[in-house]
């Protein structure tokens, strides 16, 4: 028994729409995944302590700040950049401000360069893995700490890498709803 053309048609039409649907739910998640695995696009690694093994050979660091465009933060690094041997942890530290006369809550993403880097920078603690909330005026100081995969000595690509830069972009995200209901009580 053949099926009416016209149901036929809508039956595929919803599929594709479902399926684009689900694909595009996924694509998030598995992308985030590729590029932790791979260190695609600057994705640095992470880990709960310092290398166990400090090679002589130094690498520098270099640190950048940016802002999305309608943030209302200055935001900046304290050092422009460092010099540290190879799987010797570093301490770097990031500033922001908020000059405005309410809380903003940020959030802040991160790269790598150049990309062939990303596998082989290990964030122990970050300001990066929380979100962040300014009072008004406040000004507060956030470290990064980090260390380079000795490994990076061995890869065939990256071992020619001389300056790591780590940049970070905030972006203001919604107060938390303890805070967002404070703010609009007190107006």
């Amino acid at each position: 028994m053949a099926m009416d053309p016209k149901k036929k048609t809508l039956m595929q039409t919803v599929s594709v729409v479902l399926v684009m649907g689900a694909l595009a739910w996924a694509s998030v998640p598995f992308y985030d995944w590729f590029c932790r695995v791979t260190g695609f696009g600057g994705v640095t690694d992470v880990a709960e302590t310092g290398s166990d093994v400090i090679l002589d050979k130094t690498i520098k660091v270099r640190f950048d700040a940016s802002i999305e465009r309608d943030m209302a933060w200055e935001f900046k690094p304290l050092q422009r950049e460092m010099e540290i041997r190879i799987g010797e942890t570093g301490l770097a530290f990031y500033e922001a401000y908020n000059p405005t006369n309410r809380p903003i809550a940020g959030t802040a993403s991160y790269n790598v360069a150049p990309y062939d880097a990303g596998g082989f920078f290990t964030k122990i603690d970050c300001f990066c893995f929380e979100e962040q909330v300014l009072q008004p005026g406040e000004r507060v100081t956030m470290p990064v700490s980090f260390y380079v995969d000795p490994e990076i000595v061995d890869d065939r690509d990256a071992k020619y890498i001389k300056v790591i830069t780590l940049g970070y972009t905030f972006y203001e995200t919604d107060l938390p709803e303890e805070l967002a209901s404070l703010t609009t009580v007190g107006e």
